[in-house]
């Protein structure tokens, strides 16, 4: 069975950093982009970063400079470290993969991906 899975979530207070983890189980993510997108209540969901499957990375203008987007092919895991967070970046994360022309490329279309994972709530507050 095909599953993501994410974790590294938490509370963490403004301008603290958190590591999310979006491990791989019945395939493996060498051939794969994988997104990360949040989800906040009340709003929309948005994509947040992607990495293609040659290493390729791409971020919302929002967490430009202050996320940052890997890949551990050996380790089937891709990361997100997320630095100087804000209160705005509370949601629910989650991450997502979509196989294809990805080599170069990775797309910030949540319709674009086929697989998802149940997420992982990131609070920042005081």
């Amino acid at each position: 069975q095909l599953q993501l899975v994410e974790s590294g979530g938490g509370l963490v207070q403004p301008g603290g950093s958190l590591r999310l983890s979006c491990a791989a189980s019945g395939f493996t993510l060498d051939y794969y982009a994988i997104g990360w997108f949040r989800q906040a209540p009340g709003k929309e969901r948005e994509g947040v970063s992607c990495i293609s499957s040659g290493g390729s990375t791409n971020y919302a203008d929002s967490v430009k400079g202050r996320f940052t987007i890997s890949r551990d092919n050996a380790k089937n895991t891709v990361y997100l470290q997320m630095n100087s967070l804000k209160p705005e970046d509370t949601a629910v994360y989650h991450c997502a993969a979509y196989k294809g022309d990805t080599y170069y490329y990775c797309s910030g279309v949540d319709a674009e991906y086929d697989y998802w994972g149940q997420g992982t709530q990131v609070t920042v507050s005081s």
